[in-house]
C-alpha cells in the first residue's frame, strides 16, 4: 500500500477540526432540523416537512460542486461575485485551500474548505424552508433550491467572505449572522408572500404532534453551533475556543431571557418559547463571535432575547401586514431580526483583540472608538436586505409565471397534506397492517379525554380522506370495557 499523500502546507490538526466542524454544521441540518420541522408542525405536515429539508440539503451539495462554489469562494468576476466552475476534479480536492479574491489561503485541502462551505449554503435553505411549510408546491421548491443558492445566497457569500466588495469594505460577519440568517429570514418572508398563506384551519390550530422530536432538533441545533461558529477562523486556534464559549453564553442568556419574557406577558414558561430563545441567541451571536468578549455575548444574548421575542409576539401579531404574510415558523422574526440585531452589535462590542485573532486590521467597534463599524454593518445589512427581496423575488415569478408550476399547493392537497403529496404518513396509528389507511391528518378525537400540554391531549384514531360520507359514530367501549364517551370528527 503506498504511503499517505502529504503536503507542507497541511496541518493534520486543523484539517481534523476543520472536518469536525462541518460535520457537526451538518448535523445541524440533517437530522436536527428534520426532526424539528417534523416535530413542530401538524402530524398531517410532518413528512413534507421533513422532506423539503432533506431534499434542500442534497440538491445545494450538487449545485455547490458543480457551479455555486466558486461562485462564492472563487476567482474574481464581479465585485459582488466570483466566476462559476466545477471543483470536482482529484487535483483540485488535493489541492490547497485558497481564496483568490481575500488573498488567503488555510493549512488544509480544497475538498475540505468546499464541503465546510456547503454546510452553510444547505443550512440556509433549510432555515428558509421553515416559512413555507405547509402549503408550498413540492415542485416549486424542487426548482427554487438551486436557482435560490445560485443567485443569491453565492453572491452574499462572496460580497461578505470571498473578498467581494462587503469584505473589502470592512463589514463583519464572523460566521453567517449575515450571509446566512439575514438572507434565509429576508428570502423566507419574501416567499411567504409570494407563495400565500396556509389553509385557515392550519393557521389556527397550529400546536406541534411531538414537542419532545422538536426539543431533540433544538439540542442538535444548539451543539452543532459550535462547529458553525467554531470553525470560522479555519484553525484549531484560540479564537475558535472563544468563538466556541461566546456561542454558548450568549444563547444561554437568550433562552432565559425569551422565557423570562414569555412567564410576564403570557404567565406561563412556554417549552416553544424557550426553543425560540434559543435560536435567536444562536443566530445573533453567529456574526460575533470571535471577535466579542464574553459581557459582550451576555449582552448580545439579552438583545436577542427580547428584541426578537418582542417582534414575535407583538408587532407580528398586532401589525396588519405581518398578520396577512404567513411565515409558517416565524424565520423573519428568529432569523431576520436576529441576524439584524448580531450585526448591528458587532459595530458596537467588536474588539480590537479579538478583530487581530480573527485576522482582521478592524479596530474594534464604537466600544474601542470605532463608530464606523456601525454604519459598515448596517449597509451590508441592507444590501444583504435587498439584494434578497429582489432575487428571491424573481426567482417565485419565474418558477410561477414563466415555468407555470403553482407555489402553492392545491386545495385537494392541502386538505389531506402527506398522503396526498407523497403517498406516506408519519404516524399510523392501528393495531396492524389491516389499518395502514388510517392517517394521522384526518383524525377522530375522542372528546371526553383530559387536554394535555397545550391542549394536545386526547386520543387520536385516524380517518380515510379518501373515504365518502363518513357514517355515524357511536359511542363505543374500549377494549377494557369503560365507556369513552362520544366521539367527533375532525378533518386538518
Amino acid at each position: 500500500m503506498a504511503a499517505n499523500f502529504t503536503s507542507d502546507w497541511l496541518d493534520t490538526g486543523d484539517n481534523a477540526w476543520q472536518l469536525t466542524a462541518a460535520s457537526l454544521v451538518a448535523l445541524q441540518s440533517v437530522p436536527g432540523l428534520v426532526v424539528l420541522y417534523a416535530g413542530i408542525m401538524r402530524s398531517k405536515w410532518a413528512i413534507n416537512s421533513a422532506f423539503m429539508a432533506f431534499y434542500g440539503f442534497a440538491a445545494t451539495l450538487i449545485v455547490w460542486v458543480l457551479w455555486a462554489y466558486k461562485m462564492g469562494f472563487g476567482i474574481y468576476m464581479l465585485p459582488f461575485v466570483g466566476r462559476p466552475g466545477p471543483v470536482v476534479t482529484m487535483a483540485q480536492e488535493l489541492g490547497q485551500s485558497c481564496l483568490p479574491s481575500a488573498g488567503l489561503c488555510q493549512n488544509f485541502p480544497l475538498s475540505t474548505m468546499i464541503y465546510f462551505q456547503f454546510v452553510f449554503a444547505s443550512i440556509t435553505i433549510v432555515i428558509m424552508a421553515g416559512a413555507f411549510l405547509g402549503r408550498m408546491n413540492f415542485y416549486a421548491w424542487m426548482i427554487f433550491v438551486p436557482l435560490w443558492i445560485t443567485f443569491s445566497y453565492t453572491v452574499g457569500a462572496y460580497s461578505l467572505w470571498g473578498g467581494g466588495f462587503l469584505f473589502q469594505r470592512g463589514v463583519i460577519d464572523y460566521s453567517g449572522g449575515y450571509v446566512i440568517h439575514l438572507s434565509s429570514g429576508t428570502a423566507g418572508f419574501v416567499g411567504a408572500h409570494w407563495i400565500g398563506p396556509r389553509l385557515v384551519a392550519d393557521r389556527e390550530d397550529s400546536r406541534p404532534n411531538n414537542i419532545l422530536c422538536v426539543l431533540i432538533g433544538a439540542g442538535i441545533l444548539w451543539i452543532g453551533w459550535n462547529g458553525f461558529n467554531g470553525g470560522d477562523p479555519y484553525a484549531a486556534s484560540a479564537d475558535a475556543g472563544a468563538a466556541v464559549l461566546n456561542t454558548n453564553v450568549a444563547t444561554a442568556m437568550s433562552l432565559l431571557c425569551w422565557t423570562i419574557c414569555d412567564m410576564i406577558y403570557f404567565k406561563k414558561p412556554s417549552v416553544i418559547g424557550a426553543v425560540q430563545g434559543m435560536i435567536t441567541g444562536l443566530v445573533a451571536i453567529t456574526p460575533a463571535a470571535g471577535v466579542v468578549a464574553g459581557w459582550g455575548a451576555i449582552c448580545i444574548g439579552f438583545a436577542s432575547g427580547t428584541i426578537p421575542w418582542a417582534s414575535m409576539n407583538i408587532m407580528g401579531k398586532k401589525i396588519a401586514y405581518f398578520r396577512k404574510i404567513d411565515d409558517t415558523l416565524g424565520v423573519v422574526h428568529t432569523h431576520m431580526v436576529a441576524g439584524f440585531v448580531g450585526g448591528m452589535c458587532v459595530g458596537l462590542f467588536a474588539t480590537i483583540e479579538g478583530c487581530a485573532a480573527f485576522g482582521l486590521t478592524n479596530p474594534g467597534g464604537a466600544i474601542e472608538g470605532n463608530g464606523k463599524q456601525v454604519y459598515l454593518q448596517l449597509y451590508g445589512a441592507l444590501f444583504v436586505i435587498g439584494w434578497n427581496i429582489v432575487w428571491t423575488s424573481l426567482i417565485l415569478c419565474f418558477i410561477k409565471y414563466v415555468c407555470r408550476i403553482p407555489l402553492r399547493m392545491s386545495e385537494a392537497e392541502l386538505l389531506a397534506g402527506d398522503d396526498a403529496i407523497h403517498g406516506e404518513a408519519a404516524y399510523v396509528l392501528g393495531p396492524c397492517e389491516a389499518h395502514e389507511h388510517l392517517l394521522a391528518g384526518h383524525y377522530i378525537k375522542r372528546a371526553e379525554t383530559e387536554p394535555g400540554e397545550l391542549g394536545m391531549g386526547g386520543a387520536i384514531i385516524g380517518h380515510d380522506p379518501h373515504a365518502g360520507a363518513i357514517a355515524p359514530v357511536h359511542e363505543k367501549k374500549s377494549a377494557a370495557g369503560s365507556g369513552t364517551g362520544p366521539l367527533e370528527i375532525k378533518h386538518d
